[in-house]
């Protein structure tokens, strides 16, 4: 299983997560062709290598080339949401890359939101809607892809102090949108300067989880280097690439857990579907009281290990949890097979579970006898006790 720890020692942004990524090996060209097909173009990505204290690393810089990249209206690169997403939509950012890359913009847009007094829909982004943050969030989306879709380890990331120029104005330190993504975090409340800035704090939210990783084997580390000089730390983002053996065992599985105490019934069902959609085994749901006595759900996600970083970003995206709990299981199963018996109404495929050559279990399966009553429009159930009754006749002779 891949794992990739972050560490924030100068802090994060989103060109120093692409850099430090680059630092592990990954090359600049795919990812500007994927931009370039996808419609974003009018800039180049500088590469150079350059050390912040004793560290030696990866620094990037989007260049945006005069009177390209921006359309009619965004001289200062203001974009919505709602647009960001448009792009993100585009068949060249078909599947994971547009996936997490959006799943990042749309925490922005409700952390600047909740900060605007304003719906996400309504979100002006100023800044982090230019065509470099734009590039960095794509870029940091498809490095991950390209990494192997490792989980995502992340340390608490110093928050910075003083004030900062934006579009706005003068802002403090931290940006307010910045604490917003945060809020429920782990933080430092240390550091000069902005430190963590709102991508950086997005690409967190989004992409990690706070949990430490299990025992590890670190293949390769990379280090992203800041442009800013920090007068009590070095500005550099470390990424190590690491593996774990948990997970080495195709049959290895474990739970995905969250409890969810503001989720309409429309979500969860929508959810479920994607998550077995996306390979989850078995997804479940249960009544429970959370604190204040606030009833709520339980959200539980069989699946396998090697699965375990795709679903747990599934569910962070599309549920309203801040977290994921993950807990490696043991299983024992019956072997399974398929066996096609005919009904009075037509034929059925029924599952069987054996322990060796003993059949312990039957089951119709579902799909097959809804069919089969509606066309000949008679009840399920009916159906379905036809289907295990000339099953259990087969076994019987054998």
């Amino acid at each position: 299983m891949r794992h990739l720890l972050l560490e924030p020692i100068g802090g994060i942004s989103g060109d120093m997560f692409l850099a430090a990524a680059c630092d592990l090996g990954l090359e600049l060209g795919e990812l500007e062709e994927l931009l370039h097909r996808g419609g974003i173009g009018g800039f180049h990505i500088e590469r150079s290598r350059a050390e912040k204290g004793a560290l030696g690393g990866t620094q990037l810089r989007v260049h945006v080339e005069h009177g390209h990249g921006e359309t009619p209206g965004h001289a200062h690169g203001h974009r919505g949401w709602r647009e960001i997403r448009e792009i993100l939509g585009r068949p060249a950012f078909a599947g994971p890359v547009g996936e997490r890359a959006a799943a990042a913009f749309e925490r922005l847009a409700v952390a600047e939101g909740k900060v605007h007094g304003v719906p996400p829909e309504a979100v002006e982004f100023h800044e982090v809607g230019a065509l470099d943050s734009i590039v960095d969030l794509v870029g940091g989306a498809w490095a991950l892809e390209r990494l192997g879709a490792p989980v995502v380890h992340a340390r608490p990331p110093p928050l910075g102090s003083g004030i900062v120029q934006s579009e706005h104005g003068p802002l403090p330190v931290p940006a307010p949108a910045t604490l917003a993504l945060l809020e429920g975090r782990p933080v430092l409340w240390e550091g000069q300067g902005e430190t963590t800035t709102p991508t950086g704090a997005a690409i967190l939210v989004a992409w990690a989880t706070f949990e430490p990783p299990p025992a590890v084997t670190i293949e390769r580390t990379g280090h992203g280097i800041g442009h800013a000089d920090w007068s009590d730390r070095p500005n550099v983002l470390r990424l190590s690439l690491a593996r774990s053996d948990e997970g080495s065992d195709p049959a290895s599985v474990g739970l995905l857990e969250a409890h969810l105490d503001d989720a309409s019934p429309q979500l969860l069902g929508h959810l479920m579907d994607l998550l077995l959609e996306h390979g989850a085994l078995d997804v479940g749901y249960g009544p429970l009281f959370m604190k204040k006595g606030r009833p709520g759900q339980r959200l539980t996600v069989v699946c396998r290990a090697a699965q375990r970083a795709d679903l747990s970003a599934l569910v962070l995206r599309e549920a309203t949890s801040l977290g994921v709990r993950w807990s490696p299981v043991e299983r024992e199963e019956l072997d399974r097979r398929h066996v096609t018996v005919e009904t009075g109404h037509g034929p059925v495929r029924v599952k069987l579970g054996l322990r060796g050559a003993e059949i312990w279990n039957m089951a119709p399966e579902y799909d097959d006898c809804v069919a089969v009553a509606r066309g000949r429009g008679v009840p399920l159930k009916d159906v379905m006790a036809a289907a295990l009754a000339a099953a259990q006749r087969g076994s019987s002779r054998k």
